[in-house]
């Protein structure tokens, strides 16, 4: 039994010694990701892949086009948030139907419903996994952020 765990020791170490356990292999597959459709200079990047994983940063309703939110209430700035995640999202090679979890930060909890229905619309089932939670003082004064991570070859939860 001695020899068999010594043995079990020593190929584990072998095994670590390769690229399962080197820096290099750890590193070398991150990629920090900026599209070009991304604000420059922000302290952060857009996404972060790690092996056909894809972490993308919160996005809220800002329309590029004004420099601003989506005027209309929780209902536009939602749609223009979730359309900005999927324009990220298409940008590093990924589609919504590859997305497996949102983080969603509401300013105001109770226009969890109004969000939702325009949630909803951008996938079909099965869902991504999701939390929802009340958050105070979002980015520019935004009402919703949404963050996801997409896996290639998710479920096809697309909704076109």
């Amino acid at each position: 039994m001695k020899r068999f765990v010594l043995i079990t020791v020593v190929l584990a170490s072998i095994g670590c010694a390769g690229s399962l356990c080197s820096d290099e292999s750890r590193t070398g597959s991150v990629e920090f990701l900026n599209s070009s459709g991304s604000p420059p200079n922000l302290p952060f990047s857009e996404a972060v892949r790690v092996g056909n994983t894809l972490y993308l940063s919160g996005r809220i309703g800002f329309v590029p086009e004004t420099m601003g939110l989506a005027p209309g209430g929780i209902r536009e700035e939602t749609r223009q948030t979730m359309e900005n995640i999927e324009r990220s999202i298409e940008a590093h090679g990924y589609s919504m139907g590859d997305i497996v979890k949102c983080t969603v930060m509401l300013a105001d909890i109770s226009e969890w419903t109004t969000f939702n229905e325009v949630y909803k619309s951008f996938f079909k089932k099965p869902y991504p996994a999701r939390s929802v939670f009340g958050a105070n003082g979002l980015a520019l004064g935004a009402q919703v952020e949404v963050e996801c991570i997409a896996a290639a070859g998710g479920q096809g939860n697309k909704r076109r």
